[in-house]
């Protein structure tokens, strides 16, 4: 549940806008959809807990709708009031109920079964529904290849929708459907060889692939589709009017370009064999570090899982590592910058990791005061690789394109341009390797990303792990309740 307290001015105008639909209600018309919402002070928003909608860390509420749709409730200036759903045919029930919430905001595709009953917001994501197999087995490369393996999918699913067209036209297909696993669930049982195949959306596979190195994709159902909200039917479209005027300022804005960015931009970097090196070395190696990186990061008001991903990046967590050009230790600090830091000792990782903990936190101390809270980070990382000159230099030249160049979004893509005479030669530090600080960047989010979600708890509903293979809930295609989803 979240929600934000209203200040006293918003109260007032509330109070002021409930006395005025009192008096429209006196004359017989009753008050829209949205202006009962605006009277409330309250937006009832039902979700899904899930990497790619919702769900909270250390900082609070998070995830890709989580962010889009409190940004609504801001537009309306009222507070946002969050309902999970443990899956998709109850949150569609609950939207439809009468003390239901006003908007569903999950990564939902509408369908012709949900058209009848719903209406949907204009779209806001492209995405794709992909077939998932173990990078073991043979790779199936159209619908007809599904036939004798294992298949589970999320019910009531844009996805069991294309997996019933499949049947339609191949009778022989099998498949089961649960209401019982998220979409981390199915990616896991792929990967553990729980059952033969999955279907999930392109975005959930670019975001979790690094978790399980032996997934792979092996063809997509359909070129794309796109992602709503929905709110419930009728003739009341006061609410849906506004999500849309919404939704096309955000565009135009930018809004979801960063958002689309933030969470979906930057998941390609690994590949499948950094994936897989990444996740052995998670369990063999950081433990030994763990500790140093916690206290680095309270000395230094730091997050300890933002110095970990540098530090991987850096070295692979080697406190041995030692480069070309002269720099060592597990924070590969230069000579110059590890005594600057009181670093005695590059070769030691406590002293490495507290000197590259104290060299983060000075970059972002350094940085203007113009660049926003959420870009801060990645600045003074690009910084901590290029030069905090070099980086001032693209900051003009990004401002010179008429780009923002306080977003990291803008900044990231005049970088490169350093490299390039017709450019660098416009600067005043000259030359650099632009894409390298770029790159650098890109890879430490994702290791991030990875280490933010290895040390969350569990998220709400089933869990699949350990080889278990007793699930609830799944259902065949044939309507037979199945217990077991390895045959």
């Amino acid at each position: 549940m979240h929600s934000q307290s209203l200040s006293y001015l918003q109260r007032l105008l509330l109070a002021c806008t409930t006395c005025m639909l009192l008096v429209v209600n006196g004359c017989g018309k009753p008050p829209t959809t949205l202006e009962r919402i605006q009277a409330q002070g309250v937006l009832h928003v039902i979700t899904r807990n899930s990497p790619s909608t919702y769900f909270q860390d250390r900082n609070g509420d998070t995830g890709f709708e989580y962010e889009l749709v409190k940004r609504f409730a801001d537009h309306l200036g009222v507070e946002l009031k969050i309902e999970t759903a443990d899956n998709i045919d109850q949150l569609y029930d609950r939207l439809a109920a009468e003390d239901g919430p006003v908007l569903a905001a999950a990564g939902l595709v509408p369908s012709p079964s949900r058209l009848a009953s719903l209406r949907f917001s204009d779209p806001y994501l492209d995405v794709a529904s992909q077939i998932i197999y173990h990078q073991k087995d043979k790779r199936p490369k159209q619908p007809q290849h599904l036939i004798g393996k294992s298949l589970l999918a999320l019910k009531g699913s844009i996805h069991e929708e294309h997996l019933q067209q499949i049947q339609k036209e191949h009778p022989e297909f099998r498949y089961e459907v649960s209401d019982q696993v998220e979409t981390v669930d199915l990616l896991r049982m792929v990967d553990e060889r729980q059952v033969d195949l999955t279907v999930v959306n392109s975005n959930q596979v670019a975001m979790n692939q690094v978790y399980f190195p032996n997934i792979r994709v092996a063809f997509t159902l359909d070129n794309s589709h796109q992602q709503s909200w929905a709110i419930a039917g009728g003739d009341d479209v006061s609410l849906l009017n506004e999500i849309n005027r919404f939704l096309a300022n955000a565009k135009q804005s930018g809004l979801l370009q960063r958002l689309t960015e933030r969470y979906y931009g930057h998941v390609d970097t690994l590949g499948y064999v950094g994936a897989y090196a990444f996740a052995r070395h998670l369990q063999e190696r950081l433990p030994n570090y763990e500790a140093a990186f916690r206290d680095a990061a309270k000395i230094h008001s730091v997050d300890w899982r933002l110095l970990a991903a540098m530090g991987y990046q850096e070295s692979h967590w080697l406190p041995t590592a030692t480069s070309k050009t002269g720099v060592r230790g597990l924070m590969m600090l230069t000579q110059r910058t590890a005594k600057a830091m009181g670093v005695s000792d590059r070769l030691n990782p406590k002293q490495s990791i507290q000197g590259g903990a104290r060299y983060i936190a000075l970059l972002m101390a350094q940085l203007p005061k113009s660049i926003h809270e959420a870009d801060r980070v990645w600045f003074a990382l690009a910084s901590y690789n290029v030069g905090m000159g070099h980086l001032e230099d693209a900051r003009k030249l990004t401002a010179a394109e008429g780009l923002d160049p306080n977003k990291w979004l803008d900044v990231k893509t005049i970088l490169p341009r350093l490299a390039q005479k017709q450019w660098y030669s416009k600067t005043r530090y000259g030359y650099a390797r632009g894409g390298e600080p770029v790159h650098f960047v890109n890879n430490i989010r994702r290791y991030y990303d990875i280490l933010t979600w290895a040390t969350q708890p569990q998220m709400e509903g089933t869990s699949i792990s350990g080889g278990s293979t007793h699930l609830p809930g799944i259902q065949s295609s044939d309507n037979t309740p199945v217990t077991d989803p390895e045959h």
